[in-house]
């Protein structure tokens, strides 16, 4: 998988919105001034080339479709993130980030029960659906 610039990634986030749309869709959803045509309906092809978008054909007209899910190229970015700058590991990543943004240890133990009741629900979800 590729990483994709910022103005492809602008497209697939409306892509995973609206889950299937024409050119004129996706423009319709970005923020003014919005791009021309022309650059976006490049833009997709060049998604469709990455292997980032599929499409339906009706006569001229193509209607586009993501092939790649959020969530899957959501984990691709932050592995690649986390590689890049931070050397893979994820302890200097949220050593960081908490230096960064000026954390104490209550922002930091309060992160850690959001993360643990994230994890416990998750599971909880995944025995049900053993069943």
């Amino acid at each position: 998988m590729k990483q994709l610039t910022r103005a492809e990634e602008e497209i697939m986030q409306i892509l995973w919105d609206i889950r299937k749309g024409f050119v004129k869709d996706i423009i319709a959803r970005m923020p003014n001034p919005k791009p021309a045509y022309n650059t976006v309906s490049t833009i997709v092809r060049i998604l469709e080339k990455k292997g980032f978008v599929g499409f339906t054909a009706y006569g001229k007209a193509h209607e586009y479709y993501p092939l790649i899910d959020k969530k899957e190229y959501s984990s691709f970015f932050l592995k690649t993130f986390l590689g890049n700058y931070f050397h893979g590991s994820f302890k200097q990543m949220v050593s960081f980030f908490a230096r960064d943004n000026d954390l104490n240890v209550n922002d930091v133990e309060e992160l850690l029960r959001h993360v643990k009741e994230d994890l416990s629900q998750e599971n909880n979800d995944q025995d049900d659906g053993q069943d």
